[in-house]
């Protein structure tokens, strides 16, 4: 039991090292806390002031302001090409999400119950995510080739011939070459909604798109499922054999009990992979670039070629910050309900 002439003594001196503690932080931070205010934050008011500007150029700097001063995002969102960008990151990132998701899990499943070699397929099933994105860009395209790769299979099989024989019509998917578009909905969108007028594209499923969603889901699934393992290794065992006892086992254990526990893990992944999709460049760029009536073209590419081989620095600036939005509205709503659940 402390004496009472020491305990104040002790509260004081805790104190003065915790007064110490605050500066010699701060000279700690202060170097990472700087690069970062420039290379992030100074940047980004320097595109939203490029993004502003009538005729920003290399070399110069001329942040002379637009009349009106939306009128690069004016000009943006009636871009039929920026309109089909917005179209086609939406119907990428649900089926991307939904596969990449839903395949994560099963794989999950299946290598936290095996027995023997689930190290060697656990490796096997995250080498895709080791791949860099142009590596699996490339090998797709060719694998989607009109030409060769999986058209080739289905003409050496015979597949080609007996579907010719079955329809009628041969068997010679287009792949990333398709310019179809299914289930377009620009027509009622016009009708019902203000301003509906301004879209010039279809809103609709490019099919092209499909072969890049597979390429997509096939580097990212083993992330998914990385994430998944580690939810199920953080199961207790007492939770399957009580479970067990009550009655859930086989399927109904885990849609009754895995599922629900796995829901943080589940909304990580969904917002992390979100963040992929929406940013999207070098996979897409070197599997099909634009495609056919740019329907595989995604607002990364927009931007890069708008500014680089266009020369629109301010359109492609617009461009930018409308992608820096995107991937805000999805992380920044995470983080901030993540924030008081970890205080908690």
């Amino acid at each position: 039991m402390p004496d009472a002439v020491t305990t104040p003594r002790v509260v004081a001196c805790r104190q003065r090292r915790r007064r110490r503690r605050v500066p010699q932080a701060a000279l700690l931070l202060a170097p990472s806390f700087l690069i970062v205010s420039i290379f992030v934050y100074v940047f980004i008011a320097y595109t939203v002031g490029v993004a502003l500007s009538s005729n920003w150029k290399p070399g110069k700097a001329d942040f002379s302001t637009t009349d009106p001063l939306y009128a690069n995002f004016d000009a943006l969102i009636n871009n039929g090409r920026f309109q089909a960008d917005l179209r086609n990151t939406v119907v990428f990132t649900l089926f991307f999400l939904t596969l990449s998701v839903v395949a994560g899990f099963f794989l999950a499943v299946l290598v936290h119950n095996l027995l023997w070699a689930r190290g060697f397929f656990r490796g096997l099933f995250l080498l895709p995510y080791a791949l860099s994105f142009i590596a699996t860009g490339v090998v797709w395209r060719w694998l989607f080739n009109p030409e060769s790769g999986i058209n080739l299979l289905l003409r050496t099989s015979g597949v080609s011939s007996a579907y010719q024989h079955l329809t009628g019509h041969a068997l010679q998917p287009d792949w990333t070459s398709s310019p179809v578009v299914v289930g377009d909905v620009s027509s009622l969108l016009e009708r019902i909604i203000p301003g509906g007028h301004i879209i010039q594209v279809q809103l609709g499923i490019p099919l092209a798109l499909v072969a890049v969603v597979l390429a997509a889901s096939w580097q990212l699934m083993g992330f998914a499922m990385a994430m998944f393992l580690a939810g199920l290794a953080s199961i207790p065992e007492d939770v399957r054999e009580a479970s067990m006892i009550d009655g859930a086992s086989g399927p109904r254990y885990y849609v009754s009990v895995v599922i629900p526990l796995l829901r943080p893990f589940a909304l990580t992944t969904v917002v992390i992979l979100t963040h992929v999709a929406l940013k999207m460049f070098d996979l897409i760029y070197a599997m099909s670039g634009s495609g056919i009536g740019f329907a595989t073209d995604m607002p990364g590419i927009f931007v890069y070629e708008t500014m680089f081989k266009a020369l629109q620095y301010n359109i492609g600036a617009a461009a930018s910050l409308v992608m820096l939005v995107l991937v805000t509205l999805v992380v920044v709503p995470y983080l901030a309900r993540r924030g008081p659940q970890e205080t908690a």
